[in-house]
C-alpha cells in the first residue's frame, strides 16, 4: 500500500494504490501519460523505463524520476538487453505516424507482440489502446461500450492511428492466450492533467486568444484527469485476465469541445470561439461507456469541471479570474 507521502497531481491526492515492492516497465515513459504514471508508481516500486528517447532532456526527465531507463526501439523486436523478470507490465508507446500504415502497424501491432513475449513470465500486462478503436456512430453522445464494433475512426492527425490499435489489441488478446499471460487492454479516452492533453491543448489556445479546432458541434468526449488514471493503475492490473480483459479507461462524465472551452473562456475572462470543420466519415463522439471500467476501479474521483479549473491555474495562474466559472 502507499504511505501518507503518495503523489500529488494538480492539486489532487490519488487514492491509495496497491503497488508496493514490484518490479514494474514502462515503455513510453517520456510520454504524456507515461510521465506522471512513472512519477506515481516510481515511489514504492522498481521501475524501469523503455523507449528509443529520442533526445536525451527526456531521458534525463525520467531518470530523475528514479526510473531505470534503456534505449529501445520496440519494433526492432531486439529485447536482449531488457530485463525479463518484471512483474508488471505498462505498454505505453505508440507510433502517431501521419500516414505511414506500415510503420504504424509494425510499431503498434507488432512490437507488443515482441514485448509480451519478452515478459511473459510477469504477474500481469496492461496495454493501452484507445477509444478511437471504436466504428464511428451517427449519435455525436453514444457512449461507446466494449462490445460495440470496431472500426475505422479517421481520427486526425494520425490517420493509421485506429486501424493499427485494433491491429495491437489483436495481438494482445493473442499474446495473453498463447503465453497464458494476463492483459488487461485499456481503451484510454480523452487524458489530461498538468502534463497537457487535448482539453490542454485546447486551453492554451483559448489563453492565447486562438480558436478551438474540432470537427462537430458538438463534440463530446469522456477527459480522464491524471489522478485517476494513476489512482486506477493497480486495480486495472489487477483485473488482467486470460482470456485479455478489455475496457474502456475514461472518465464518468461526458463533456463536449464547445461546453469545456466555454469553461476555459469563463475562468479566463476570455471571448473563447470553436471553429468546426468537418471531416468526412470522421467519428463524431468520443464518449467511451464507464460501466465496466467502475466495477473495477470504482468511480472517478476527480470532476472533470475541478480537473479543468485546477490545470488553468497551474498553467495560467496569472489569467485566472477568482470566482469565475461557476458550477
Amino acid at each position: 500500500m502507499r504511505g501518507s507521502s503518495a503523489v500529488r497531481q494538480g492539486g489532487f491526492r490519488e487514492s491509495a494504490g496497491e503497488l508496493s515492492d514490484e518490479k514494474i516497465l514502462i515503455t513510453g515513459p517520456a510520454g504524456r501519460i507515461g510521465i506522471g504514471l512513472a512519477r506515481y508508481l516510481a515511489e514504492d516500486n522498481e521501475v524501469w523505463g523503455i523507449a528509443r528517447f529520442g533526445d536525451s532532456v527526456s531521458r534525463s526527465r525520467v531518470e530523475q524520476l528514479g526510473l531505470t531507463t534503456q534505449v529501445v526501439d520496440l519494433a526492432s523486436g531486439r529485447l536482449d538487453d531488457v530485463p525479463a523478470d518484471f512483474t508488471y507490465v505498462i505498454h505505453l508507446a505508440a507510433d502517431f505516424s501521419a500516414n505511414d500504415y506500415d510503420q504504424a502497424l509494425r510499431v503498434n501491432a507488432e512490437a507488443t507482440g515482441f514485448l509480451l513475449e519478452h515478459c511473459r513470465r510477469a504477474k500481469a500486462a496492461l496495454v493501452m489502446s484507445t477509444v478511437s478503436t471504436y466504428k464511428p456512430h451517427p449519435d455525436p453522445w453514444h457512449r461507446f461500450t466494449e462490445t460495440d464494433p470496431l472500426g475505422d475512426a479517421m481520427a486526425p492527425p494520425s490517420a493509421p492511428y485506429s486501424v493499427s490499435k485494433i491491429a495491437q489489441e489483436a495481438v494482445a488478446r493473442y499474446c495473453a492466450r498463447s503465453f497464458d499471460l494476463p492483459v488487461t487492454i485499456a481503451r484510454m479516452g480523452a487524458a489530461y492533467g498538468d502534463q497537457g492533453g487535448l482539453p490542454v491543448f485546447h486551453l492554451d489556445a483559448v489563453a492565447e486568444g486562438r480558436p478551438v479546432s474540432t470537427r462537430w458541434e458538438p463534440m463530446p468526449y469522456s477527459p480522464i484527469h491524471d489522478t485517476d488514471i494513476c489512482g486506477q493503475i493497480a486495480a486495472l492490473l489487477d483485473a488482467a485476465s486470460v482470456p485479455a480483459t478489455t475496457v474502456n479507461w475514461c472518465g464518468d462524465e461526458a463533456v463536449s469541445v464547445q461546453e469545456w472551452t466555454q469553461f476555459f473562456g469563463e475562468l479566463l475572462g476570455v471571448e473563447a470561439t470553436v471553429e468546426v470543420e468537418p471531416i468526412p466519415g470522421a467519428s463524431i463522439g468520443s464518449v467511451g461507456d464507464p460501466t465496466r471500467r467502475t466495477a473495477i476501479t470504482g468511480p472517478c474521483t476527480v470532476p472533470w469541471r475541478d480537473g479543468f479549473r485546477a490545470v488553468v491555474t497551474q498553467r495560467h495562474p496569472d489569467l485566472v479570474r477568482t470566482g469565475s466559472a461557476e458550477d
